[in-house]
């Protein structure tokens, strides 16, 4: 029997159309080259409403109300020498920051963006996130452990204190928004919100948690305690410079994104289609309100000390998150 080549000449062409398109959904949107702007945009955002809530202007003057400064910063700090202190442990410090921009970059594509289901979407990817933000901590450790430098090796040893301290409430709050939508996947929570409700109303104290949590986990204010400029210089992130702070810079961009992405698909319903409304655009406007919500908390706290924040993780976020699986468990918040 003869091959019909018109019909195989079709497959292949779909096949072929079908990998392309997979790739454009990779690199261009919604993935790597759309992740970039994204994190570009909220970095504006940040430092534009921190600044104003501060009596500042904030970014002004490079592009429209100074929204392309953060690029501009970027391709200037690429541009610049880029030192590697003698005493430093050479291979740790040059993959530190790559490291630390991969991590929140690749942990992205489990998160909802075009629909409610991500790009990589798999039972048990809410753990996968949790565990990428534990990578994450321990690159900072790392980063600042190579340097070599005292305040570098100081800032260091906070941030994995720091993380002793957050990891587990924020672990515990995270479990209890699976519980409610039984599942461990960020997509089927979020399904399950477009079907029941945003999980904000039935677990606020969860919400509370979550995003304290988070803050710590970015370095925001009161918990910037692993950088604290007017104590250790820069922290962690003092030998940096050139490329390698570029990338750190970019990452950390990208870590919020991430969070404010975290916020939005775990308690705000995801990205969710209203009447019209693409799902993408109901995504970046919650996204949007959370930097601004994480904004706003990190300009009216003042720098806690390691011990402050080690003391009240233990003693009041710790207690209040078993409590909220408790409460859910007991069908509350479900």
């Amino acid at each position: 029997m003869g091959l019909d080549y018109a019909t195989v000449e079709k497959e292949v062409c779909q096949k072929m159309t079908a990998e392309i398109i997979s790739m454009l959904r990779i690199l261009v949107f919604p993935g790597v080259v759309f992740l970039f702007a994204l994190a570009f945009f909220y970095e504006w955002v940040d430092r534009k409403f921190f600044a104003r809530l501060q009596n500042r202007y904030g970014p002004l003057h490079t592009g429209p109300l100074g929204v392309l400064q953060p690029i501009a910063d970027f391709f200037k700090l690429l541009s610049k020498e880029d030192i590697t202190p003698h005493a430093s442990d050479k291979l740790m410090f040059v993959l530190t920051p790559i490291f630390y921009f991969a991590f929140p970059l690749a942990t992205l594509f489990v998160i909802p963006i075009l629909s409610q289901t991500s790009l990589i979407a798999f039972e048990g990817d809410l753990i996968f996130v949790l565990f990428a933000f534990t990578l994450i901590i321990i690159t900072v450790f790392l980063a600042g452990w190579s340097s070599t430098n005292r305040f570098s090796t100081i800032g260091s040893m906070r941030a994995i204190l720091q993380m002793l301290g957050y990891e587990i409430p924020m672990g515990l709050v995270t479990v209890g928004t699976a519980i409610a939508a039984k599942s461990l996947s960020i997509s089927r929570i979020v399904e399950w919100q477009a079907l029941n409700f945003w999980l904000i109303l039935l677990q606020p104290l969860g919400f509370a948690i979550f995003t304290i949590c988070l803050l710590a986990e970015l370095q925001f204010v009161p918990f910037d305690i692993p950088e604290a400029e007017t104590e250790i210089v820069a922290g962690w992130r003092t030998e940096f410079s050139g490329k390698k702070l570029a990338l750190l810079r970019l990452g950390k961009d990208l870590e919020l994104v991430l969070a404010s992405a975290l916020i939005t698909s775990l308690y705000l319903g995801g990205a969710q289609q209203f009447w019209l409304i693409p799902p993408v655009v109901t995504l970046l406007v919650k996204t949007t309100f959370a930097v601004m919500l994480l904004s706003f908390l990190r300009a009216v706290f003042a720098r806690l000390r390691i011990d402050q924040m080690l003391s009240g993780m233990w003693k009041y976020l710790l207690p209040l998150a078993t409590l909220q699986i408790i409460l859910i468990q007991l069908g509350v918040g479900r």
